[in-house]
C-alpha cells in the first residue's frame, strides 16, 4: 500500500538520492546486556560507525531510496556493520532506466558498472580529492542529495524514528515501516490539497 501511495505522489521518476543512518537500539556500553536478536545472529544488531556523526554506535543501518521531491520509493535494514554499497544490489532488482544520486559511501567502479550493463543504472557519487579523474561536484547533484538528509531529519524530529523502545528485529522494523508509511500518507494528503509535500508538520491543518 505504502509503494502504491508513493508512486501516485511521486511516480514517473528517472532520478533518485540514496543515503543511510544509523539505527542506534542501546549505548555500545551496553550491548552485552542487549536481547535483541539474541536468538537469531543473522538478525542481531552488531557495531557499526557513522562517518557523518562521527561516532560509533550499536544497532542497525536504515537504507533509503528516494525521489526528488522526498518520497521513499524503497528503503531496508541491515546490521550496522554491513556497508552502503551492498543496499544497492537490492535496488538494480528493483529499479532500471535512473540515475542514483549518492555519497562518497558508494563509491565502487566495479558496483557503479554493474549497475549500468545489469539496470542501465547511473549512478553518480562525488570523486574524492585523491582520485586519479577527481573532477569537482556538480552542483545540482550536491543540492539534489541534501533531499534525502532533510528527509531523515524529519522521520528523527517528527516522527521519533530512533526512539522507537522495540525488543525485537520484528517489532523494530515494523515500527519503522509505520512511521515510514506515516509520513508517506501525510506527504500524499499534502499532494491532493495541492500543498508542498514536504511540508508534513501543516498536512493535517
Amino acid at each position: 500500500m505504502r509503494e502504491r501511495i508513493a508512486s501516485k505522489v511521486d511516480g514517473g521518476e528517472a532520478i533518485f538520492c540514496i543515503d543511510s543512518m544509523p539505527i542506534e537500539v542501546c549505548r555500545p556500553i551496553r550491548s552485552k546486556r542487549c536481547k535483541m536478536g539474541k536468538n537469531n545472529y543473522d538478525k542481531a544488531p552488531n557495531y557499526g560507525y557513522c562517518a557523518s556523526q562521527g561516532k560509533h554506535y550499536y544497532g542497525y543501518k536504515l537504507h533509503s531510496l528516494c525521489g526528488l521531491s522526498g518520497v521513499i520509493h524503497s528503503f531496508d535494514l541491515t546490521k550496522a556493520s554491513v556497508h552502503d554499497i551492498h543496499y544497492l544490489k537490492d535496488v538494480k532488482c528493483n529499479f532500471q532506466n535512473c540515475t542514483i544520486i549518492g555519497d562518497r559511501g558508494y563509491i565502487g567502479a566495479a558496483i557503479q558498472l554493474d549497475l549500468f550493463e545489469k539496470a542501465n543504472i547511473k549512478l553518480e557519487v562525488p570523486y574524492r580529492s585523491n582520485q586519479k579523474d577527481w573532477k569537482p561536484v556538480f552542483s545540482p547533484f550536491a543540492k539534489a542529495r541534501k533531499r534525502v538528509e532533510t528527509l531523515f531529519a524529519q522521520l528523527c524530529d517528527q516522527f521519533m524514528i530512533i526512539r522507537n523502545y522495540a525488543k525485537q528485529t520484528e517489532g523494530l522494523f515494523t515500527r519503522i515501516t509505520g512511521k515510514i508509511s506515516a509520513l508517506t500518507i501525510l506527504q500524499y494528503i499534502n499532494k491532493i490539497n495541492n500543498k508542498p509535500i514536504g511540508q508534513i508538520k501543516y498536512a493535517l491543518i
